[in-house]
């Protein structure tokens, strides 16, 4: 069993819980957080099959109450992560000219402002410690574009520029930040489309296929591991060559 305490946000599926089995198969105690009690009770059954422990907790990124309800409940618990992914996602896909401002906030909000909040709470005690691994989960649409997500793509390259600069902030305390950018990605959403889209997907990638969550998965337990101490304010993406 690992004493340090690994925090994943969105970790009830997709990506974030395939970062969650990775850490639990690893003996590492892992907070995962869900918007849903279902969620939270899915993780909780996960964690409590694995020999490092950890528990599920609901949080609402959008929702600045929920996000203090969490720094209420870590330190009742005394627990201080040392690992944190900042994995949590929503999309508000819309052409710019009828996005609506909500859409916009709404984005913005999960993806940019939450991870403020989060990281001011959690880089204290690491500062403290002298140790610490962040990593933020960021998007090939922060480095190409997409039609539909100028909300998306903005709040990730937002997440990516802010991450270089907490990096140069927190290197001399020997704490690690950097963003790993996703292309296509075998989750629910991309399972729910035609064969059609699929394949035109794929088609796009010159490895020829959607990558899986584990994929993601390992690349993140790697930037965490004492192997990656010498990596810091970089984003890596990982896509098949969709991006180059």
């Amino acid at each position: 069993m690992n004493s340090q305490y690994v925090f994943v946000s969105g970790a009830s599926r997709g990506i974030g819980q395939s970062i969650l089995k990775l850490f639990s198969s690893k003996g590492f105690p892992v907070i995962g957080t869900a918007t849903s009690e279902e969620g939270v009770n899915f993780i909780d059954g996960i964690l409590s099959e694995s020999s490092g422990g950890g528990f599920g907790i609901q949080l609402d990124l959008s929702d600045k109450q929920s996000i203090e309800n969490l720094f209420d409940t870590l330190k009742e618990k005394d627990i201080n992560p040392e690992i944190i992914v900042n994995n949590a996602g929503i999309t508000r896909d819309n052409i710019f000219l009828r996005m609506k401002d909500t859409e916009w906030d709404e984005v913005i909000q999960v993806h940019l402002s939450s991870v403020f909040s989060l990281l001011k709470f959690f880089s204290k005690k690491m500062v403290k410690n002298k140790s610490g691994r962040i990593i933020n989960i960021s998007s090939t649409s922060a480095a190409i574009g997409n039609k539909g997500q100028a909300n998306y793509a903005a709040a990730k390259s937002g997440l990516e520029a802010f991450s270089r600069s907490l990096a140069r902030e927190l290197a001399p305390r020997n704490i690690t930040v950097n963003c790993v950018a996703p292309g296509f990605i075998e989750t629910d959403m991309i399972k729910g489309m035609d064969e059609d889209t699929l394949k035109f997907m794929s088609d796009q990638i010159p490895l020829g296929r959607l990558g899986s969550p584990e994929d993601v998965a390992d690349l993140i337990y790697f930037l965490s591991s004492e192997e990656a101490n010498y990596i810091t304010g970089q984003t890596i993406h990982i896509n098949g060559g969709l991006y180059m």
